[in-house]
């Protein structure tokens, strides 16, 4: 499957224009300056003694108009936008396009590169993101429509890459070249005197640092999402040590704001439907925190006295109410350990009964026993689950019925709390169904073969399938200690294993969005902080 683009889309040229319009009166110009390069190596002869010098020719971009100009380009914009118009540009050039998630920002911003390119001759660009996950997503974007830009702007070649701290030498190769070069770089990278960029480098850079060659070039910066990218004062300070020519900023929710120049925001958005209303199914326990929630979590006889952990409602001292696991003994009063909640009245600790596969506790003013695992007085958190998970599948498949005949695909995308939940291993280390992948696919089970999705399942199905071949998880690697297997596991979101997760969505795009791939559930970590829009 090959994604296809349309160049035709009002809004988007609408953006793009925005931007070059800004530069009007520019001619194209470019600066010179001279970097060390080792591939070149120049004797000179003074008085009999030789020195070799290391020198190279360095090409960025140069701006020939004034700011003048650019305020009165900038203010013409406005208008046509119908935008506050600006009264001075300030030290910086900083220049926001407002785009709602789902309308394309990122080929927007790529776009507008090579249309600057064109009407201007700049050829240098940094692209600048807040996180690894959003890094691969541009550099996948970059990869996808290759083709497509290069059917726009006469086969023009460009060289797009990701910065790598491993492969520095490419900073020289950014400086040098004089085509369009286009670097992709979080903000992480470069916002610290330890990161190397910013150290010297002998052997590769001479007397001067990487990020000296960046300066020279005098970059265009785009920062993507600038409310993550750039929200303290030390990580503008880092955007503008790169020397930038001018900052675009693209963002659905702008914070600093200057100079906005083109606005398409949520309500615009879904007036002109090019994004759909988003659904919310909530779920709520009736008359939840009016009774005694207990939950036995474990018992413990290891040591005396006897103990056992109860998840429970406790108030606390502002008079909310919040779910806690709380450490109890026998002859514990459980209204105190509530904060004095009133449906807890009788519940003192009786027993605490530890044999293997019998756990129980029991109380001396109350007939209830708690057992291990199991809940009283309200819905257990895994039958919440249990129903979210089955209200998904439900609308998915209801989405399938209105889509598939129109040859779109949909996806679902659930977000968990722990890769254990879904992921598991046995003793021997191989991964078995954790419990949400085992609910899913009993659920599933039962709600395709409703006769409502007849003609679905066996468009989709066939004997030999199973529901475990419609979803999948993704999930980052832990390699594992030597001689034991890898596991996957959970993560912080700003990770090297993140990012190779990320590349398990993002560069299978086209696999799963065809109908030749049956996975249309997928799973993954919470903390992964994702920006999965495609259905």
């Amino acid at each position: 499957m090959k994604l296809k683009f349309d160049a035709a889309l009002d809004y988007q040229q609408e953006a793009i224009a925005a931007v070059r319009d800004v530069f009007i009166g520019q001619t194209p110009k470019q600066a010179l300056f001279t970097v060390a390069a080792r591939t070149e190596q120049l004797t000179l002869e003074f008085d009999n003694n030789y020195q070799q010098l290391n020198l190279g020719q360095g090409i960025g971009n140069r701006l020939t108009i004034d700011q003048e100009d650019i305020l009165n380009n900038i203010r013409s914009i406005q208008l046509r936008h119908g935008l506050p118009q600006s009264t001075a540009l300030g030290t910086n050039i900083n220049l926001d396009i407002e785009m709602e998630t789902g309308t394309g920002k990122t080929y927007v911003y790529l776009r507008t590169l090579l249309e600057l390119n064109k009407a201007y001759g700049f050829t240098k660009f940094i692209i600048v993101v807040p996180s690894i996950a959003i890094k691969e997503g541009v550099q996948k974007t970059i990869d996808i429509t290759r083709d497509h830009f290069r059917g726009l702007y006469s086969n023009v070649n460009y060289d797009a890459f990701v910065y790598d701290g491993k492969h520095i030498e490419k900073i020289r190769d950014f400086a040098t070249s004089n085509e369009i070069q286009i670097m992709v770089i979080t903000i992480n990278a470069f916002q610290n005197d330890l990161n190397l960029i910013n150290r010297y480098n002998d052997k590769k850079f001479g007397e001067s640092k990487p990020i000296d060659l960046v300066k020279e070039t005098n970059p265009i910066v785009i920062i993507d999402e600038p409310q993550s990218t750039i929200s303290t004062d030390a990580q503008v300070e880092a955007v503008q040590s790169l020397n930038p020519l001018c900052t675009i900023r693209y963002s659905a929710t702008p914070i600093r704001v200057e100079n906005k120049l083109y606005r398409l925001n949520a309500v615009d958005s879904f007036a002109k439907k090019l994004v759909k209303g988003i659904e919310v199914e909530s779920f709520a326990a009736e008359n939840d925190h009016n009774e005694a929630y207990l939950l036995l979590k474990s018992v413990n006889n290891k040591k005396s006295p006897i103990t056992a952990r109860v998840e429970m409602d406790v108030q606390n001292r502002s008079g909310a109410v919040q779910r806690k696991v709380v450490t109890v003994k026998q002859g514990d009063d459980l209204y105190e350990k509530s904060g004095g909640r009133d449906v807890y009245e009788g519940y003192i600790v009786k027993d605490i009964y530890c044999a293997a596969g019998a756990e129980y506790m029991d109380f001396t003013s109350r007939s209830d026993i708690l057992r291990l695992g199991k809940a009283i007085g309200t819905v257990h958190d895994d039958d919440m689950k249990r129903q979210q998970i089955k209200a998904t599948i439900e609308e998915h498949l209801n989405k399938e019925l209105e889509l598939n005949t129109k040859g779109i695909k949909v996806l679902s995308l659930f977000f968990i709390d722990r890769v254990a939940n879904y992921r598991e291993y046995d003793a021997d280390g191989n991964a078995v169904k954790g419990k949400y992948a085992r609910w899913f696919e009993e659920i599933y089970q039962d709600v395709i073969r409703r006769p409502k999705y007849h003609d679905l399942w066996h468009s989709i199905h066939n004997e030999e399938d199973e529901a475990e071949l419609t979803h999948d998880g993704y999930f980052s690697a832990d390699k594992g200690k030597k001689n034991e297997p890898g596991h996957w596991k959970d993560t912080s979101g700003a990770t090297a294993a993140d990012d190779s997760t990320y590349n398990l969505i993002m560069k299978d795009k086209e696999r799963l969005l065809s109908f030749d791939c049956k996975i249309r559930f997928i799973f993954s970590h919470s903390a992964l902080k994702l920006s999965l829009i495609h259905i």
